[in-house]
């Protein structure tokens, strides 16, 4: 990897967002009253023209920065608050060895590893002879691209089944719950839950999947991967990003929380205490569910129909004059949900064939980071689910919860105040 920068990220067509700039005009009396903001599977605000696709690629680059490098050491981990990058990888790992000597060394070469890529450097020689190469080689020549990676710890590290095997299980952070069942689940063992989350996020697939293959490279044999899911198409939640579309063509991430917001950043995204303890002071929860979209059925949907279900207009973004009561925007916004707000880093997928309909398998990962989940997610979801008019044409299909400590110091590790 190098140190130069590039723009434009050549992707498949599938993948290839479709962005329309921030909107300017909203039906304010509406939103002051419910306090809109997306929580589950959201459509965003936008009443705006399409761009060019010039004007998209130089309002792109303008919300990259100049630099092109994420720094992985700060008070806070990377990737949360950053402005979401193009790409994203996503694993959950689950431990094979029960020794927490094992578990420190694992966070101690990721975190060292993630400090590098991050910078665009090689995590090891490549010129080995008949040696494997110290690194995997497939991100040489391609720029740091904002590169973040983030850790967490999943529920099941602090003691599942009775056993114990790390010693942590009176360090286990109360808002760390394991998620209840929702109306209209229908959750899949072997895309849910794991030990460790890794959340990988570029500007640049190549550099994403290079991350994601060295991290799960240096876990061998003391982790495995329990699912792995790649994404591409984000939720907005910076300012400086021109608006995206989701893969059911409406506008995501203007009710969302936003980088620039401090004070609904501190409020709703940052553990503090009493809540959760020290070693989780400046971290986060991380709620991961795996949706899956009828595309088929959203497609014979009419377009009224369609903007009655997210309770906006589908090519302007702006909200409906009428929006239906089980509207999504409705259900999920601040308003009816006791002001209570989340911070999302969705991405889409594709994946395959959906075998049940004959469609496209696609759907939403769904990343959403706060405070407390006993507080925010949960409810929300208990709200909505069933219930919102979206619940037709989606279904949650994968689950996770993660304990997202905060960042790191050069020369320390992610998750060092907890493991020691």
């Amino acid at each position: 990897m190098t140190a130069t920068i590039t723009t434009g990220n050549p992707r498949p067509a599938a993948f290839r967002a479709v962005h329309t700039v921030p909107m300017t005009a909203t039906r304010r009396s509406f939103l002051k009253s419910a306090g809109l903001g997306g929580a589950s599977l959201g459509a965003a605000a936008g009443a705006a023209p399409l761009l060019s696709p010039a004007a998209a690629a130089a309002a792109a680059e303008s919300a990259s920065g100049s630099s092109g490098t994420v720094p992985f050491y700060g008070a806070h981990q990377a990737g949360i608050v950053t402005p979401a990058q193009d790409d994203l990888q996503f694993a959950a790992l689950d431990m094979v060895s029960d020794s927490i000597g094992d578990l420190r060394n694992l966070m101690r070469a990721w975190s060292a590893a993630a400090a590098k890529m991050a910078r665009g450097e090689l995590i090891g020689p490549v010129r080995t002879g008949n040696h494997p190469p110290g690194d995997t080689g497939e991100a040489i020549g391609l720029p740091p691209s904002r590169l973040t990676v983030t850790f967490g710890f999943g529920p099941t590290l602090f003691g599942s089944g009775g056993k114990d095997r790390f010693g942590l299980r009176s360090r286990r952070p109360a808002p760390l719950v394991d998620l209840p069942a929702f109306v209209g689940d229908a959750l899949q063992p072997d895309v849910s839950g794991g030990d460790l989350g890794v959340q990988v996020c570029a500007d640049n697939q190549q550099v994403a999947f290079h991350a994601m293959h060295e991290l799960i490279r240096l876990a061998i044999g003391i982790a495995t991967p329990r699912w792995l899911l790649a994404g591409a198409g984000r939720t907005a939640n910076s300012r400086r990003q021109p608006l995206p579309r989701n893969l059911m063509g409406f506008q995501d991430g203007t009710a969302n929380i936003m980088a620039e917001d401090a004070a609904a950043v501190d409020q709703f995204v940052w553990a503090s205490e009493p809540a959760s303890p020290a070693w989780m002071r400046g971290g986060s929860y991380l709620v991961a569910r795996r949706i899956e979209i009828n595309l088929k059925l959203w497609d014979s949907t009419g377009l009224g129909g369609q903007q009655q279900t997210i309770g906006r207009n589908k090519l302007g973004g702006g909200i409906l004059g009428n929006v239906p009561p089980t509207a999504h925007i409705l259900l999920a916004s601040p308003g009816r949900n006791h002001g209570q707000r989340l911070l999302r880093r969705g991405y889409s997928y594709v994946d395959g064939i959906d075998p049940a309909t004959g469609g496209m398998g696609a759907g939403l990962m769904f990343l959403c980071y706060q405070r407390d989940p006993r507080r925010q997610f949960i409810p929300i979801q208990h709200r909505i689910a069933g219930v919102d008019a979206l619940s037709v044409y989606i279904k949650h299909v994968g689950s996770a919860v993660f304990a997202c400590p905060p960042g790191a110091s050069p020369g320390a590790f992610v998750g060092e105040h907890l493991l020691g």
